[in-house]
């Protein structure tokens, strides 16, 4: 929505540089009624050593809640452009999340996205906060656009660890978005191809030597000293992504580095390397999807130890469709991940890697261009330690109980302007 008083208090002093600007309003309300449920279970059973052995059968945490997000993430923002001539044009990007339930979240910060760009011939440059190339693979090939209760699990491992735990996989921080970001993006008359480099600032200090750099944990008292830096390039970004678009046909290679930890006593660096490729096909009829991924957290040693921290994988796929039905979209997909944590075995026996399949389908009914009513089932099962939840409350994980199922709906509305 064009607001033309926002234009005029924003723009009122730019003279003869009015008629070349404009200023857009946008967003997204969200609200649904959501539930989901964590059930665990008991898989043991009496053995000839245990002949006496009950199994304590299965325990379940539910919840009912008005959510918000759970077909396009609810949003306010700013977006503007000026015509600098020559080909040349500036603009903005300011982007809110908010939580339309209660009202608790609104514009108390910009942590969608808050960027600045300069655009021609050349492309983009753009700074600020911005989506990593490596997460729009996650996102674009996903029939639920990584949102709600279906969203892929390439998706969930990555923001969460394999017990279920908040923090990005491996500690990364930047697996949706980096801050204190320098983007490049190609210009669009490449003939279809399109790609983007991005490189963001970490921040903290360095130190010369290395050694100079407070510890965090005094290693003499083991007492946290206040105000220490013990990594210094903790929360940088690279990355980037390269792909092709021509009519229905639609492929991207991403690739992208996170720091995670930096540990100058310690003489460790601890990396989150992501590798994604991704396609759709259009056939009109039917659209397909389709994604392979890899993350590794990786530690890197000053000088080799003993025995150093093995390194942990994380593989998924995805398999996916959205079929138009006059004015609704049936979407459906499949998505798997397995953790490989080079774990040892117990008494000569392998540990089996953590693994997770989830079924997701939905249906979204337009009433109008911007308006939309939908519902969306999804369903997970874990296995070997695997505890990833479509939402909602964790697993009970105590004792003898393992995660085992997580299941879920969405039934909402949502309109954009």
């Amino acid at each position: 929505m064009k607001s033309s008083l926002l234009g005029m208090v924003v723009l009122g002093s730019a003279g003869a540089a009015c008629a070349q600007s404009s200023v857009t309003i946008f967003g997204v309300v969200d609200a649904s009624v959501s539930h989901y449920a964590s059930k665990s279970e008991d898989r043991n059973f009496a053995t000839p050593a245990s002949p006496f052995y009950v199994n304590q059968g299965s325990r379940t945490v539910s919840r009912t809640a008005l959510a918000n997000s759970a077909y396009n993430n609810s949003r306010l923002g700013f977006r503007g452009t000026e015509d600098l001539g020559g080909g040349l044009a500036a603009g903005f990007w300011l982007e809110s999340p908010i939580t339309n339930d209660d009202g608790a979240t609104g514009l108390a910060n910009f942590s969608r996205r808050s960027t600045v760009s300069l655009m021609g011939g050349f492309g983009e440059i753009r700074l600020g906060r911005d989506f990593t190339p490596t997460f729009w693979n996650d996102t674009v090939y996903d029939p639920f656009g990584a949102v709600g209760v279906g969203a892929n699990l390439i998706s969930a491992a990555s923001l969460f660890n394999t017990t279920g735990g908040a923090g990005g996989f491996g500690g990364n921080a930047n697996y949706l978005r980096a801050s204190n970001s320098i983007g490049y993006f190609l210009p669009p008359n490449l003939g279809g191809f399109y790609g983007q480099f991005m490189y963001a600032l970490h921040e903290n200090n360095s130190y010369d030597p290395g050694t100079a750099t407070p510890p965090g944990v005094n290693p003499l008292t083991g007492q946290v000293n206040a105000g220490a830096v013990a990594s210094s390039r903790a929360g940088r970004y690279v990355g980037g992504r390269v792909g092709y678009l021509n009519g229905p046909l639609d492929i991207a290679l991403a690739y992208g580095s996170s720091t995670a930890g930096d540990d100058y006593f310690a003489g460790t660096t601890d990396n989150v390397k992501t590798v994604n490729l991704g396609a759709s096909y259009d056939f009109g009829v039917v659209k397909l999807f389709g994604e392979l991924s890899r993350v590794s957290k990786t530690r890197d040693y000053a000088a080799a130890p003993l025995f150093p921290l093995p390194d942990t994988d994380i593989k998924g796929y995805l398999i996916g469709a959205t079929v138009p039905v006059g004015p609704g979209l049936i979407r459906a997909a499949y998505s798997r991940v397995s953790y490989d944590t080079d774990a040892a075995p117990t008494a000569l026996v392998p540990v089996p890697d953590p693994k997770a399949g989830k079924l997701s389908l939905s249906y979204v009914h337009n009433l109008s261009k911007r308006t939309a009513l939908y519902a969306t089932v999804a369903r997970i099962s874990n296995k070997n330690g695997a505890a990833l939840t479509v939402g909602g409350p964790a697993f009970i994980t105590t004792g003898v109980f393992a995660p085992r199922t997580s299941s879920g709906y969405d039934l909402g509305i949502r309109h954009a302007f």
